[in-house]
């Protein structure tokens, strides 16, 4: 299921889970998890001796996720070399997006572009199949995130905190994070694409109260999903980055007060002890477009597994 955002279609990511592209227990469990998406990962989980090995379990563990009803991504290496062989290894119909790491400017996306271009062709895929999650983790990359958003195959952008605190010289806490966060939202925005993460690291995961606090946090400022590395942070990623019970009735009504007020030709249009003007309605429509969006998700995702 997708949504529409600035004429650009978008999918449904709220939880974004890692998991080894060779462990095979992991592999197995994975569509159980609930995860709107499953990230092979090619990089930080598999060690330097394994990663030809894991690049040619790519394809299978795609096509075996898929068949599950569940959307794959690709988390590729950074140096170009192991890159390449990444995206040669990746592009097939069952994977959605790669995930690319520590993108400086533009001219990476560009050429990464041009990579996929070739491949899609030769593979039968549609041209664009193949959509990018840019991952901002040097300081030069946050200077450009607005352009390496702008891409048409950029479909989310992220911080990676480690990485971008290393570069920085700062120290990955919730004041020095904060300000690339509301960047990205802003860059993501202002593009059309998915603002993807948290102020905080992916790492964080036993103290699950205070991770709910983080996320619930990150859909105040904006963001629409997040990476997790445990199964645990599934869940409440799904709670946090959907409309609640009451924000859909909320929604509703407001929308319904609104064009009841512009059937009986009012100009302005009060509901509970407030005035609805034109972005209130807009916002509370995003909220009910978001809340389908999600429910047919769950539909595709159940019309898939009963049919594999």
């Amino acid at each position: 299921m997708t949504q529409t955002f600035a004429n650009k279609t978008l999918p449904i990511w709220r939880s974004m889970l890692f998991v080894p592209v060779n462990n095979e227990r992991f592999l197995a469990s994975a569509p159980k998890r609930g995860a709107d998406v499953i990230q092979l990962d090619l990089e930080d989980s598999i060690p330097p001796d394994q990663k030809v090995e894991a690049r040619g379990m790519v394809r299978t563990a795609a096509a075996r996720l898929a068949r599950e009803g569940v959307q794959v991504v690709v988390r590729i290496n950074r140096p170009w070399r192991q890159a390449v062989a990444d995206i040669e290894s990746s592009v097939c119909a069952e994977v959605m997006a790669l995930t690319l790491p520590k993108v400086p400017d533009a001219s990476h996306i560009r050429a990464v572009g041009e990579i996929l271009d070739e491949l899609e062709f030769e593979r039968g895929l549609p041209r664009g199949h193949t959509g990018l999650v840019a991952m901002i983790e040097t300081a030069d990359g946050l200077g450009e995130m607005r352009a390496i958003a702008a891409s048409p195959r950029v479909l989310g952008i992220t911080v990676g905190a480690e990485d971008l605190a290393v570069s920085m010289g700062m120290v990955p806490d919730d004041r020095s994070l904060y300000v690339p966060n509301v960047m990205a939202v802003a860059a993501a925005r202002a593009a059309g694409c998915l603002p993807i993460g948290y102020v905080g690291s992916v790492a964080d995961y036993t103290d699950l109260e205070r991770y709910r606090r983080v996320i619930q946090e990150a859909r105040r400022l904006g963001f629409e999903g997040g990476f997790c590395i445990h199964p645990d942070q599934v869940a409440i990623l799904n709670e946090a980055f959907a409309p609640s019970a009451k924000e859909v009735q909320d929604a509703e009504e407001v929308v319904a007060a609104f064009e009841a007020g512009l059937r009986e030709g009012r100009g302005a249009v009060r509901h509970k002890g407030r005035m609805l003007d034109l972005p209130v309605v807009d916002q509370s429509r995003a909220v009910l477009a978001r809340h389908r969006a999600i429910s047919g998700l769950a539909v595709d995702r159940g019309a898939a597994g009963s049919s594999s």
